[in-house]
């Protein structure tokens, strides 16, 4: 699939990366910050919030949200730049929350891990529905640390990593923004899936810390593209168009203090685009 190209260095802690408006956007929880990335590889911060984690999408009229997991709350930035309160979270859940996916409706899904990571005794995490008016609701529960989620292209199915499962999990998504039962969409071999995206073909790339790689799968768990990094994989996202890359977020973890941010982000050429959501 060709070697990668380094887009981005000195990243503190890279993640949450998402494909908006023809450019890469990622949050950086080490530095509190949520980064854009230009085609010519120069970024620029467009917002700031203290907390770890901070998974960030989009709503369909190109607003910005942001988890502020620290305050329990989802943020949302305004045209002017300004960052509001779209919901209050700690209603549900004063455990960390983390990733996040907007649905064409402007339906929000952000999970919760359930226990405090890291040093907490485990407990099964869950999943809210936040409306485009902020009303929160829970649709899903007993998941083993929810992690990276995507929408598929037909908006009828959200895919959940659960990291401590070793597995993607699928649910039909309703017309009211509910979810079904839960069912194994893939089994991921011993890996524990992160962050993950959906491609044009129906196949889903996931992030595997552990082992420094990212995966592409098929619904039943068929491997059909392992792409290898240097330091730890914690999530990917596809672009569009004609020439698709698949951007990579990773850094060194749970090793010794580096001296400089050991953060990158890197794009592999990919064999179909992203589709669905983020």
């Amino acid at each position: 699939m060709g070697a990668p190209t380094v887009v981005m260095e000195g990243v503190v802690f890279g993640e949450s990366p998402r494909w908006h408006d023809g450019r890469l956007w990622f949050s950086d929880w080490g530095a509190n910050q949520v980064i854009a990335v230009n085609a010519d590889g120069s970024h620029e911060v467009v917002a700031s919030v203290p907390s770890f984690p901070m998974c960030i999408d989009f709503l369909p009229d190109g607003r910005l949200l942001v988890v502020d997991s620290a305050q329990r709350r989802l943020l949302r930035r305004e045209p002017d730049g300004s960052l509001v309160p779209h919901a209050d979270l700690a209603k549900v859940s004063d455990k960390p929350w983390n990733d996040i996916v907007v649905d064409a409706h402007g339906n929000a899904y952000v999970n919760c891990i359930g226990f405090d990571f890291p040093g907490g005794d485990f407990a099964p995490g869950l999943v809210v529905c936040v409306t485009p008016e902020g009303d929160v609701r829970q649709v899903a529960d007993e998941l083993a640390f929810p992690n990276g989620m995507a929408i598929t292209a037909d908006g009828a199915t959200l895919i959940v990593a659960e990291s401590y499962a070793n597995r993607l999990t699928a649910y039909d998504i309703a017309a009211n923004g509910a979810l079904g039962d839960p069912r194994v969409w893939a089994e991921t071999s011993g890996d524990h899936p992160d962050g993950i995206c959906v491609d044009a073909e129906g196949a889903v790339w996931y992030a595997d810390v552990a082992h420094q790689h990212c995966v592409r799968v098929r619904e039943g768990g068929e491997v059909l593209d392992t792409l290898t990094s240097d330091r730890g994989a914690f999530a990917c996202a596809l672009s569009r168009g004609d020439d698709p890359h698949l951007y990579v977020v990773g850094q060194n973890y749970g090793g010794p203090e580096q001296a400089q941010p050991s953060g990158q982000v890197v794009a592999f050429p990919a064999p179909a685009p992203g589709a669905g959501r983020p």
